[in-house]
Formats: C-alpha cells, structure tokens, sequence
C-alpha cells in the first residue's frame, strides 16, 4: 500500500498507529496519525530515532484529507477535555475544611437567612416553635466547637489552644435570649467568623484537625447525651415537679429535638467524609450512615399542629413520633463509640 493509502485506511478504522511492512513481510515504518515514520536502515543497526517525519496530508486524495485532519482535531479536543477534568478532580478540599463549614452552616442559616433572624431574644415572642429549634441548633454548635477546641485541633492536653477556635467557642456560650450588651447575634456571628478564620488556616497549612479516634469519640459522646436529654423529653409523661406535660411544653420539646437533629446531621455528614479513614478501619461506615439517616428521618416528621395526645388516643402523639428517630441516632452513635473504641 502507499502512504497515502494506509493513510486513508487509519482514518476509515479510527486507529491511531499501525504497523507498515513491505512485500517481504519487514517491518518498514510506523503510520500515527497523519505521520509516516520510516524506521531508516531497519536491517542495520541504526536505532529507530533516526526515523524520518513524512506529513502525508499534502498528499492525500481530496476527500481523505479534511477527513482525516477533522478526526485528529476531535481527538486533541477530546484529550484536553479529559485532561481539564482531570485537573478538576484533583482539587479537593483540605482535611476538616468541611467539618467546620458543617459547624458553621446550620447556625449561619439560623441568624442570616431565616426570616426575622435570631428569635429567642425577641421581646415580643410569638413564634416560640422556631425559637426552639434555633435553641436545638444552637446546642449542637457548642458542644461541637467545645470538642473542636479542646480535642479534635491539638495534639494532647499540652498542645496550645487555637485563639480563634477558643474565642468562637467563648462566644456560642452568650446567653440565647439576652436582649443586648451584648446581643448574642453580634457575638455568635463573631464566633461564625472566628470559625471561618481557623478554616482558611487550614487550608493554608497554618492551622491543624487530627482525625484519631480519641478525637472523634468525646465528640459523639456529647452527641449522644444530648440526644438522650432529648429523648428523655419526649418521652416523659411527668414533669420534674410531678405535673403532666403540657400542650406548650410538647411542641417546645418536639422543636428542640428537631433542631437538635438538624444540626446533627449536617455535622455527622462531614464526620463521615473528613474522619472517613478512622471510621472505615474500625468498619463504621455503615453505623454513621444510619445515625445520619435517623436525623433525617427526624426532618421529615413536620405537622402543622404539635398534638400531645394518648399513645392510644385517636390524635398523634408526636413527642412520640420525634422520639423514635431521636432513639434510632442515640443508639447507632453509641454503637459507633464502641465500635471506635475497641
């Protein structure tokens, strides 16, 4: 075959390189792409670097040319997409950048884009379900900047305290329902981005989130007492000093478990991808997943009326409904600390 021809023939069949041989079987040149490379003295010992470059789109027929040129651009334009996306997925975020956004996430919401912001605070207060579950977020971001000061970013208990994780941490603790002087929207704000300063140390290396075990378990620890002060609540029939619950106590405690779990699951969703190399060793996975998925299922249980009826009455009980869900993440964090800890 002629140059041109094999060429062609590379084009028809969508290959990149054949072998070219003469009539007595010997290997004469290399066709890639739209070059012929001829191997120079192949009976000699003359190494293949010596080979000839032959563009043969010059001499190809009219109708094989623009075919064959339009095939290579595909390729090359193909190759670098792939070579982009590449470069996408390489970049990734650094270890624990998505543990303190998930810290700060559900909080952020709660004071800058929930309609009429913070409430608990609020002199005139009629919307006493929202301040509740802003109550339940709330409590999850302490507890979890507690944990992220004193364990989770130093090495022991000699290792210095961040100053930015330990002014945010100072800050989340203003009381919830002080009016001003100072107001805890400026000062949990302040602690918001005291949290967001400790993650662009992160992610510039001058800052550190350890990932071990003993780490990751005082967090849950407190993830399970709280949701067992939770459940406690919703499952009690008396009040301390021996009365019934109340209707008004119900759907407080329902909103506080709601709000709870919210918060929860956002964090424990970035627990599994910044600790996934603790959890999967101890083969936790599966134990996180369902904690995250009771959360959910706590989210989704949204009646217009709390009714705190009979477990046997006609009407819901929803301190009930909440609590099954709110038992179902106690449980599996529990089993997951155990898990760790053996």
């Amino acid at each position: 075959m002629k140059e041109n021809e094999i060429a062609e023939f590379c084009a028809q069949h969508n290959l990149k390189r054949v072998p070219v041989v003469d009539s007595k079987n010997s290997l004469v040149g290399i066709m890639s792409g739209n070059n012929f490379y001829n191997i120079v003295g192949s009976k000699t010992d003359k190494p293949v670097t010596e080979a000839k470059d032959i563009h043969l789109t010059k001499d190809l027929p009219e109708q094989t040319a623009p075919r064959l040129k339009e095939r290579m651009e595909t390729e090359s334009h193909e190759e670098s997409k792939g070579h982009e996306l590449s470069a996408k997925t390489t970049e990734h975020k650094v270890k624990g950048e998505a543990f303190v956004e998930a810290c700060i996430k559900p909080l952020d919401y709660e004071l800058h884009e929930r309609f009429w912001g913070w409430r608990p605070n609020d002199i005139v207060n009629i919307t006493d379900n929202i301040n509740n579950f802003q109550l339940g977020v709330l409590e999850v971001t302490r507890r979890t900047a507690i944990i992220l000061n004193e364990r989770i970013s130093r090495t022991g208990s000699t290792d210095s305290f961040d100053r930015n994780l330990e002014r945010a941490m100072n800050w989340f603790m203003i009381k919830s329902d002080r009016y001003w002087f100072p107001s805890p929207e400026s000062k949990y704000s302040a602690g918001l981005k005291e949290l967001n300063a400790y993650k662009e140390k992160l992610k510039k290396g001058n800052a550190k989130f350890y990932t071990r075990t003993d780490n990751l378990i005082p967090l849950l620890a407190a993830y399970e007492d709280l949701l067992g002060s939770c459940e406690e609540n919703l499952v009690k029939t008396k009040e301390k000093g021996g009365d019934d619950v109340s209707f008004f106590k119900a759907d407080d405690y329902f909103f506080y478990a709601k709000g709870v779990a919210t918060a929860m699951r956002t964090i424990l969703e970035a627990v599994a991808e910044d600790f996934h190399i603790t959890v999967d060793t101890r083969r936790g996975k599966e134990v996180l997943h369902h904690a995250i998925e009771a959360c959910h299922h706590a989210l989704e249980i949204d009646p217009i009326l709390i009714t705190n009826s009979s477990l046997s009455g006609i009407l819901a009980n929803h301190r009930a409904n909440m609590a099954a869900p709110i038992s179902h993440a106690r449980f599996y964090i529990g089993v997951l600390i155990k898990t760790l800890s053996t």
